[in-house]
């Protein structure tokens, strides 16, 4: 089977963690879709379609089926897609999920209720429903590795699974709010106090005397420490000392300095206002909580203090007293009240010193995203 997940033109809507991915590529819960449907459909071939510039890393194939990127897959779901004939598409109620050909015939999705997110915030507003969907998916019929002794496990066992190669000692674990996956070669360390749900990626570090809780996703190789409540981190990126981050999310390569403090709610416990990238301007949200959206490469010094719902763009130097304002377009230097542009070769010279302590490096494809996005001053 092949078939390419759209972003069926809601691309902008998930900037700036979508300027530089298919929509299909963004983490949440343990998964992103891409790797979902390689879980569900192993044989299948997966393209995208997605913005011009990000076609070469993220090439469509030739296939007339189209999913929609937005919606989560289930069982069902699956079988949906499997079962569509030439020439029909598939909706629940007004919302389009997937068509084959022209799609001009109509048919109705019966299944189980659909994850679906429209804007970047429902990435962490139902983080804790796609944790409880990946958890079944990468867990049913397998057996976890033991807990140690020296850790404290509260609620349910059967909602925490241990992955081969992960370490766990002296810490306190409660399942009674979600359940906790813990990856292949990952570590918690000791002290640290985590409430489920939580999905911690292959080769994740949770820090010393750390506190989680609320629906968190920790991506592969990211190293978190301090007190994180519902943020999602996508991968190879790090907050590894003590601050608050909420309701967050965090792009791939990022880094917080020590005691980077992020605000997730207003003073006066107003719905939070924040910058859009499809409507070049903020717009008001039905949300209380929301903190701050990082997108990829992007740093902050110590001691950085962020206002509610700050977007930061891609590749952005963050070294400032104070508060730094509320949208900082991609490739900004900000230095206390001065902002510059960070010159693209000083920007991928950043990205390659940190991405070497991986043993990886930015690819051409890479370059030529990073050269479109600093071109277009997102």
């Amino acid at each position: 089977m092949k078939f390419n997940l759209s972003d069926f033109g809601k691309h902008k809507n998930f900037a700036p963690i979508s300027l530089t991915k298919p929509i299909a590529c963004i983490r949440m819960g343990i998964f992103t879709n891409t790797e979902r449907y390689s879980a569900y459909l192993p044989e299948a071939e997966i393209g995208y379609e997605t913005e011009d510039y990000l076609a070469n890393k993220y090439p469509s194939v030739d296939s007339d089926v189209t999913i929609n990127a937005c919606v989560l897959p289930n069982p069902d779901l699956i079988a949906a897609i499997i079962h569509l004939n030439d020439n029909q598409s598939l909706y629940a109620e007004e919302m389009l999920l997937a068509k084959k050909g022209a799609g001009k015939e109509v048919v109705k999705f019966t299944g189980t209720e659909l994850i679906v997110v429209e804007e970047r915030w429902d990435i962490f507003q139902k983080n804790a429903a796609a944790l409880d969907l990946d958890f079944i998916q990468a867990t049913e019929d397998r057996k976890s590795q033991a807990l140690s002794s020296t850790n404290l496990l509260i609620g349910p066992d059967n909602r925490l699974f241990i992955e081969e190669g992960a370490s766990i000692e002296g810490c306190t674990l409660n399942t009674n709010e979600g359940p906790i996956y813990i990856g292949k070669d990952a570590t918690i360390m000791e002290g640290s106090m985590i409430r489920g749900g939580l999905g911690l990626n292959a080769y994740g570090t949770i820090k010393m005397g750390a506190k989680i809780y609320g629906a968190t996703t920790i991506g592969p190789h990211c190293k978190v420490g301090g007190e994180v409540n519902n943020v999602i981190f996508q991968a190879y990126s790090n907050k590894g000392h003590d601050g608050f981050l909420g309701n967050s999310i965090i792009g791939e390569w990022c880094n917080l300095g020590a005691d980077t403090n992020t605000s997730n709610l207003k003073n006066n416990y107003a719905n939070v206002r924040t910058y859009s990238y499809s409507s070049k301007a903020e717009v008001q949200t039905d949300l209380q909580f929301i903190g701050l959206s990082m997108g990829d490469y992007s740093k902050c010094a110590i001691n950085t203090m962020f206002n509610t719902a700050t977007v930061v763009g891609v590749s952005c130097n963050i070294f400032t007293h104070g508060f730094p304002k509320k949208y900082i377009p991609s490739f900004s230097w900000v230095e206390g009240e001065t902002f510059t542009i960070n010159k693209l070769e000083k920007a991928f010279d950043a990205a390659n010193n940190m991405m070497h302590r991986r043993k990886l490096s930015l690819s051409e494809e890479d370059k030529a995203i990073l050269t479109h996005i600093e071109h277009s001053r997102y």
